[in-house]
């Protein structure tokens, strides 16, 4: 999974953190959530997922519907335990998969593309089609909201793609991002859900986002939408979003908030009385395999949070200062010890440089270091921000040589490769947030 171990693995608590990365994104890939989660007991022709059983008699058709990073994996999961009982799907992603019976299609991550757009279309023609004797299971992972893009009428791609990038670079969290999203969409803030009433719809959603919340995760396509039209107006405000781009989607949301365009459905709309929503896999989900690994390996393990969120480069000063805590009095815990910590930090771009929240994250760790203490930050996908890195792993025997600088310009990447401290791992096929390891020796 990590092509540079070998490189990385110089010392035992480097080897430890690599450890914990391997077993977190392990424990949160979909070959493994879906296999301890949904059951199919042919005897009775019931499918079992998590607490919830569906009668598969009830039902004509059995059809997959979805997009995000994992959803071809999802995809290829759920054919090998379901086989020829489903009928047909299409999923949209940037991590493409073989199947046979689910159409895995092509998207882009984390600006929407067109091929995207056109990719979506096939999900919501399928949504059409479903009725009342159709079961969807919906496979919903994070980065849905770029790869599954539906523009609402009168919104174009490139309106999107450019309000996206302005909130990206502002520092924008994704509930304000995606706020903007759902309403300017066909499909997010529970509108796949609307667009395939009266089927009935069970989603199986993948977190990559704090707190874990079903009309967060990719936008929602198929849970109920807190946002209002008026939220989505006040993001556009409090990042200064004014471009000319901005414009058309501006108008949109105006128009909505004056009562002339529709609402997305919320909590009280009836067409949820056929939805059962399930989040299979969290960032939780990876930072608990991350810890039993650190005790199997004699370390005191401790999860700071799995909701960690704000700057990276600040949040990393808290991390390392609890590391150096346990250094000088053993407290909250004894040396050997492991912190993790899981969430979605962000990344406010002031200058030209390439990174992403765990790259800052990780040069900001190594300029604050002194003592025992080695970090390693990944994003779960293996591919952080713009870059082809999955994030990186550093320790005080690195040089800081020119990395204030790298740090004010955005320049992480480049600095973190110089130093020999990227880790490298592809798509790892899932995607459950940030992971943060730190060791004390």
């Amino acid at each position: 999974m990590i092509s540079n171990r070998e490189a990385l693995a110089t010392t035992p608590a480097r080897e430890t953190a690599l450890a914990c990365i391997k077993a977190g994104i392990e424990a949160a890939h979909p070959n493994t959530v879906i296999r301890e989660a949904v059951e199919l007991d042919e005897d009775t022709d019931t499918l079992r997922v998590e607490n919830r059983e569906y009668d598969l008699s009830e039902f004509d058709e059995i059809v997959v519907l979805g997009g995000g990073k994992a959803a071809a994996q999802v995809a290829a999961a759920l054919e090998s335990l379901l086989g020829d009982h489903i009928d047909r799907g299409a999923v949209v992603t940037n991590d493409s998969e073989e199947t046979t019976r689910i159409e895995v299609l092509p998207g882009d991550h984390p600006v929407p593309s067109e091929r995207g757009v056109e990719s979506t279309r096939r999900v919501l023609e399928l949504a059409d089609s479903a009725d009342e004797n159709t079961l969807v299971l919906a496979a919903i992972t994070g980065g849905a909201s770029a790869l599954l893009p539906a523009p609402a009428e009168e919104i174009s791609l490139t309106d999107i793609q450019s309000v996206t990038r302005n909130l990206l670079d502002s520092g924008a969290d994704i509930d304000d991002i995606n706020a903007v999203r759902k309403h300017c969409s066909a499909l997010k803030g529970g509108q796949l859900a609307q667009k395939a009433a009266p089927a009935t719809v069970v989603g199986l959603l993948f977190s990559d986002v704090v707190g874990d919340s079903p009309g967060v995760i990719g936008s929602g396509p198929t849970a109920p939408d807190e946002t209002s039209f008026a939220d989505a107006i006040s993001v556009l405000d409090r990042y200064g979003v004014e471009s000319d781009e901005a414009s058309a989607i501006r108008t949109r949301l105006e128009r909505g908030n004056n009562g002339e365009l529709p609402e997305t459905p919320d909590a009280d709309d009836s067409i949820f009385d056929h939805v059962t929503n399930h989040v299979l896999a969290t960032t939780f989900t990876a930072l608990d395999a991350a810890r039993e690994t650190a005790k199997r390996r004699g370390y005191d393990a401790t999860i700071l949070s799995s909701r960690v969120r704000g700057e990276a480069r600040e949040s990393v000063k808290t991390h390392v200062a609890i590391a150096e805590e346990i250094l000088a009095t053993g407290n909250p815990s004894s040396p050997p010890a492991v912190l993790l910590s899981g969430g979605e930090t962000t990344v406010s771009v002031r200058g030209d440089g390439s990174g992403g929240p765990n790259l800052e994250f990780t040069l900001g760790a190594l300029l604050e270091l002194d003592g025992e203490i080695t970090v390693a930050s990944v994003d779960t996908d293996g591919k952080d921000g713009s870059t082809d890195a999955a994030g990186a792993l550093v320790d005080g025997e690195l040089s800081t040589a020119g990395g204030q600088e790298a740090l004010r310009e955005n320049d992480s990447h480049r600095f973190l490769d110089s130093v020999g401290a990227l880790i490298e791992t592809g798509a790892t096929g899932t995607n459950v947030n940030d992971l943060r390891i730190l060791v004390v020796e």
